[in-house]
């Protein structure tokens, strides 16, 4: 896991690197009648453009003027995969932490804690799993999260969202997001160069930025993790992540290591991954993956909702009763 030279990976497809647990919850998501349409609406609404204006009143907007260095880092990770360079704000709030918002126009945001507690490189593995999410076009789902994150906790409580099942959506699209995770670890290690680096990246945000922590016991620490056969103990993780944005920091290192002994990470790092539009289909054992994991998605639907078809009725209902913006023009 050597720090190579930095590459470039032209027209890089996320199918190259995809979690098939991403896959999976996506495949799932789609499956769900009407949630497309869901989606769609609440994409039309303004509240996107409310959290944008608060972001532009009241972040600071990074660019050649404004930190050029972690800036710069940002060029360079969308550079790597091939991407347009979207906008980059710094938030002042206490904990390490990242996300990226917006559909159409998708902004990263970092918190202050990061710049200021990080070394650069791991700061570089923040900003790269981030780009992530944009080339995997993660962002979508992951903005309206953010949206009913913030309708549950009260702040956006004027939006018209009366009759949706605000809380079993939003608890598929944890489902969903915490997948999406294990794909843009796997972004990080390709645009860093160095699976290590992201590992450390995890450690840290999973400890704080403490000196002395030991990135090869935190991948032990991972392993004895992977490997606890009390069912009991594995039952109260499945429960204990239902809530949760990002899968558990020893799984999602143990998932990278896997996936870089697997052999797939040198093979991309060498020029041999798919490109944009020649996307092929899943092979056999891919779709069992998929397979597997969706079961662990219907069962998220079933505890949050009571099944897909009530969820279903819910989402109708809410969209007979909201117009959409088209029919309001």
């Amino acid at each position: 896991m050597a720090i190579e030279a930095a590459v470039r990976y032209p027209r890089i497809s996320a199918k190259s690197y995809e979690h098939p647990a991403d896959r999976a919850a996506t495949s799932a998501l789609h499956a769900i009648p009407l949630i497309d349409k869901v989606i769609k609406r609440l994409g039309e609404m303004t509240i996107e453009k409310r959290v944008r204006q608060i972001l532009l009143a009241d972040a600071v907007r990074l660019g050649p003027a404004q930190i050029p260095a972690t800036w710069q880092a940002q060029v360079h990770a969308a550079s790597v995969l091939d991407i347009e360079t979207p906008p980059l704000y710094i938030t002042q709030y206490p904990l390490a932490n990242a996300l990226t918002f917006g559909t159409a126009n998708p902004r990263v945001i970092l918190s202050s804690a990061l710049l200021t507690d990080y070394q650069p490189d791991e700061i570089d593995a923040v900003l790269a799993h981030e780009l992530g999410h944009v080339l995997s076009e993660h962002v979508y789902y992951t903005t309206v999260m953010v949206l009913l994150q913030n309708l549950l906790g009260g702040t956006l409580s004027s939006t018209p969202l009366a009759g949706l099942p605000v809380r079993g959506l939003y608890m598929l699209l944890l489902e969903w997001a915490r997948a999406a995770e294990l794909s843009c670890d796997r972004a990080s290690a390709l645009v860093t160069g160095d699976p290590m680096t992201t590992c450390r990246m995890l450690m840290r945000i999973a400890g704080g930025p403490v000196e002395g922590m030991n990135v090869d016991a935190f991948i032990q620490q991972a392993t004895e993790y992977a490997e606890e056969d009390d069912l009991f103990a594995r039952h109260m993780r499945f429960t204990s992540e239902l809530g949760r944005t990002h899968p558990f920091a020893v799984r999602r290192v143990r998932e990278l290591i896997l996936w870089v002994s697997s052999g797939d990470y040198d093979r991309i790092r060498s020029g041999s991954y798919i490109r944009r539009g020649e996307e092929p289909r899943a092979s056999a054992e891919f779709e069992a993956a998929v397979r597997h994991y969706r079961e662990r998605f219907t069962l998220v639907v079933e505890r949050s909702v009571g099944g897909v078809a009530k969820l279903s009725g819910q989402i109708a209902d809410w969209l007979r009763r909201t117009p959409s913006a088209a029919a309001d023009d």
